[in-house]
């Protein structure tokens, strides 16, 4: 994976790498992969995340056809940046 240093800005060049590795879900593997997971937590696991995935595609699928309200955009406060 590679990130453009422009300008010697090492501090925004490693925001950048953060990002991808996130969006990669490097971070998440790790997390997993740092003890042992038995079998059967491991199906648990991947079937609580298949239900998530499902209903947040049925929640999208009901927002665009127009049976549930959209989502309210958050405000950020004045000063916070993220």
């Amino acid at each position: 994976m590679q990130v453009l240093v422009r300008d010697n800005n090492v501090d925004q060049a490693l925001r950048a790498l953060k990002k991808k590795l996130q969006r990669e879900g490097l971070f998440r593997e790790m997390k997993r992969r740092r003890s042992y997971e038995k079998p059967s937590e491991k199906r648990a696991r991947e079937k609580g995340e298949a239900i998530r995935r499902a209903r947040k595609a049925a929640r999208k699928l009901a927002q665009r056809e127009g049976l549930a309200p959209k989502p309210k955009k958050r405000v950020a406060a004045a000063g916070a940046r993220r």
